[in-house]
């Protein structure tokens, strides 16, 4: 299996400072500030990263899972919403709720919602974040 980089660059104190991320092989910067991370300022943060992330999987093993059944999924659209909260004094990430809809033809609802749930608790960022809260709206579209 290929292991994956990512680089991040960070200039100045953590309040008036700021950085960019970028994924290897990747001419896309992704801009980030105190501002776009724990208040309202433009910009990326790390947990958007995450939820991007556990979307993008999430969807795969779906579509991955729903094909080894037999179903042939024309599209898997999935929002992750990361939560960060304070723990004990420090900024937590504490949850990461997807937001699902699916068009797969010939799937009767209790089937999907097993195989959605599978695909949750089973790609490789859900079981990365095991240590936080995973919850999942699913919708057949």
């Amino acid at each position: 299996m290929k292991t994956n980089q990512a680089h991040a660059f960070w200039k100045g104190n953590l309040k008036d400072g700021n950085g960019r991320m970028q994924f290897e092989n990747s001419d896309t910067e992704f801009p980030f500030s105190f501002k776009s991370r724990f208040e309202e300022g433009v910009g990326a943060n790390p947990e958007m990263l995450i939820g991007s992330a556990h979307a993008g999987c999430f969807s795969m093993a779906f579509s991955n899972i729903l094909a080894e059944e037999g179903y042939e999924p024309v599209e898997v659209a999935t929002k992750a919403k990361i939560k960060l909260e304070v723990v004990d004094g420090a900024p937590t990430i504490t949850t990461s709720h997807l937001d699902v809809v699916a068009e797969v033809p010939n799937i009767k609802e209790d089937v999907f919602q097993e195989l959605a749930t599978k695909a949750k608790e089973n790609c490789p960022v859900s079981r990365a974040l095991g240590s936080i809260h995973i919850t999942m709206e699913a919708k057949l579209r």
